[in-house]
This record gives structure tokens, sequence and C-alpha cells, in this order.
């Protein structure tokens, strides 16, 4: 631990699996105070072990859920939003639900949680609001990912939305596009193609492997911290090169 995130108090969403986790227990080991949320309570104990002061379940479809959790914890410096849910699919494949779903996770969440922190943010000067995008669908268009990079796209417009509105008020928000990203999700996605999955998502990687969540975590790390002071309202990538 370099303590980069010494003092801060942060709240992670979606911090039982993949990326989500990775980043709270990252902000736990530079020195943050991490309160880590999610819908699936099996790997609270698992977090806790990692160094992360609270784990509890929220759902992030729920406007009051969520702002009990901000009544609750109250000053934060830094939120990290990564709930989300692949779609495959096309157009056609896409219904009324699977639509409104999508946007209700992939990207209401983060506007419950931004409008439920953001009022103490900015009452104790500040802090640092990193959403979870992608790649696909802010950069380039992925197959069979019709409403999910829909979803993407306008977390990068809500981001840099918030970063603009309240550039000169000390809350600065940026977004991760990751590309593929070895998380349970991704290996569940894999293994429903079967026994060739995990081979052809690895094929579409230019550098010949897959992401880690760990990796993403690194990079959510310095958006945290105050190294990144001078940065707001950017969509970082982090794909492997997926999209040159």
């Amino acid at each position: 631990m370099s303590g980069r995130l010494q003092g801060k108090r942060a709240f992670v969403t979606a911090a039982s699996a993949g990326i989500g986790r990775a980043c709270a227990v990252a902000f736990a080991r530079e020195g943050a105070h991490v309160f880590a949320s999610d819908i699936d309570e099996t790997a609270f104990a698992d977090l806790k072990q990692s160094g992360v002061a609270e784990a509890f379940k929220l759902d992030v479809l729920s406007n009051e859920a969520v702002n009990e959790a901000a009544r609750r914890i109250g000053r934060i410096d830094v939120l990290l939003n990564a709930a989300g849910f692949v779609h495959h699919g096309t157009v056609l494949d896409c219904s009324d639900k699977d639509w409104d779903f999508s946007f209700d996770l992939n990207v209401k969440s983060m506007h419950r949680t931004i409008k439920a922190f953001l009022p103490a943010m900015l009452s104790s000067g500040g802090g640092s609001i990193v959403n979870i995008a992608s790649a696909a669908g802010v950069l380039k268009a992925a197959p069979n990912r019709y409403v999910y990079g829909a979803t993407k796209a306008a977390v990068a417009a809500l981001t840099r939305a918030v970063a603009v509105d309240f550039i000169t008020k000390g809350i600065r928000c940026n977004c991760i596009c990751p590309g593929t990203i070895e998380t349970p999700s991704m290996l569940g996605r894999a293994a429903a193609q079967g026994p060739d999955g995990m081979k052809n998502f690895v094929a579409r990687q230019p550098l010949g492997r897959l992401g880690t969540a760990e990796e993403i975590a690194l990079l959510a790390v310095y958006l945290a911290s105050d190294e990144s002071s001078f940065t707001t309202g950017g969509a970082h990538v982090a794909d492997g090169g997926w999209t040159l």
C-alpha cells in the first residue's frame, strides 16, 4: 500500500465481483475507507477480509435504497459506479423490457448514485466520480451489443455532463472504457458460446490476451486520487488496442 487514497471515503457499486470488486479492494489497499455495495451478498466476507470497511446489500435500481445509503454513509470523496449488464443481440433481439432494464441498470443507476451522493461531496469541497463505461459503444461498435453499446455511450455523455456542470465546484467526473476483461460475467458469456467461446474472445484481442479487473482498478485508483486533479470529463480507454 502506498497510501494514494489515504483518508478518503469511497463508495463502490457492484463490488461483489469483477471490476467493482477489484476497485473496492484496490481502493482499500491504497488507504481509503471503502463502503462496498452489491445486490449479491456472497462475497461480502471476502471483501472485508481484503480490507473493505463495510459491505452491504444494495439494489441500485431503487431510488429509495440508494438515497437511504447516501443518508447513512454521509460524506464521500470517491464514487465508483460499476453496476451493469451486458445484453447480447441486435435491435431485433431487444425487447422493450430488455431496453428498459439495460438503461435502468447501466445508466439510471449512475444517475441515482450521483444525485444521492453529490450534495454531500459538494458541501465538503469536492470529490471524484468514476463511472465504468465500455470501449464498445463509446468508441467502437461491437456485434450483438446493440442496447449495451447504447447504454455505455450514454454513460460517457452523462459523465461529461456532470463534469462540465460542476467543474468549478471541486467535482471531477471521469469514465473508464474497458475492452474485454476477464470477469465472472465475461466467462459466463464465453461458456454460453460453447467449447470455443473463450478461444474466440481471446482471438479478438490485439494483445493476444484478455484484460484483468485489477488492471482496470489501477486506472480507477488514479482517477480517484489527487494525482488526477487536472483530469475531468474524460473517457479513459483500457482495451488492449481493440479500438485502434
